[in-house]
């Protein structure tokens, strides 16, 4: 039992001389080492933040060309390409389902298909006729020729004794314009 505890001893007693570190240096950084790296990046930084940038990157960025190596704080940095989006379209956005963009708002009859609008009166007998048009939810509306009424850009062109005329556009899949003439009546029975 004693010699047990004895060979354990000088394995222990081993160990701890070849653990100790006194033999040489490994080549591992010290803590005032990255200290010192961590202050000479930071100071690198921030005088590329009051400097100009390379104007490698910056012809890169005017031309759409291949740029070389840039510097930067980490070390160079190889660019191949920069895009330069000044006077492109959208690479993300469909060339073919592409809706203009309205300049003025919608009116409350431009919400609705004209089927689902009512013809309630007509005032007709006048230099400027008026009609009378009712939406979904009951709302009644004033409309005269030029007014906007419908979803597909639909102008009032004429308003005659129990009818309004509306002229629709309409714009296919391919993105040709077609007009259609619509006639809203009176109704004049509600039943079926």
């Amino acid at each position: 039992m004693r010699t047990i505890t004895t060979v354990l001893a000088i394995a222990f007693a081993a160990a701890l001389v070849g653990c100790s570190g006194e033999g040489g240096n490994d080549g591992a950084p010290k803590v005032s080492d990255l200290a010192a790296e961590r202050k000479r990046v930071s100071t690198e930084i921030k005088k590329r933040k009051t400097t100009k940038p390379p104007k490698v990157a910056k012809k890169a960025a005017s031309k759409g060309e291949k740029a070389g190596t840039v510097d930067t704080a980490l070390g160079p940095v190889e660019i191949d390409y920069v895009y330069n989006a000044r006077n492109r379209r959208d690479p993300f956005r469909s060339t073919f389902w592409s809706q203009p963009v309205r300049e003025t708002p919608r009116g409350p009859l431009e919400h609705y298909e004209l089927g689902q609008l009512a013809v309630s009166a007509i005032v007709w007998e006048t230099n400027r006729p008026r009609a009378l048009v009712s939406d979904p939810t009951g709302s009644a509306y004033v409309v005269k020729e030029g007014s906007k009424i419908g979803k597909n850009e639909g102008l009032v062109i004429h308003i005659g004794d129990n009818l309004v005329l509306v002229k629709e556009t309409y714009v296919d899949f391919a993105g040709e314009q077609s007009t259609k003439d619509v006639e809203m009546r009176i109704r004049t029975s509600q039943g079926g």
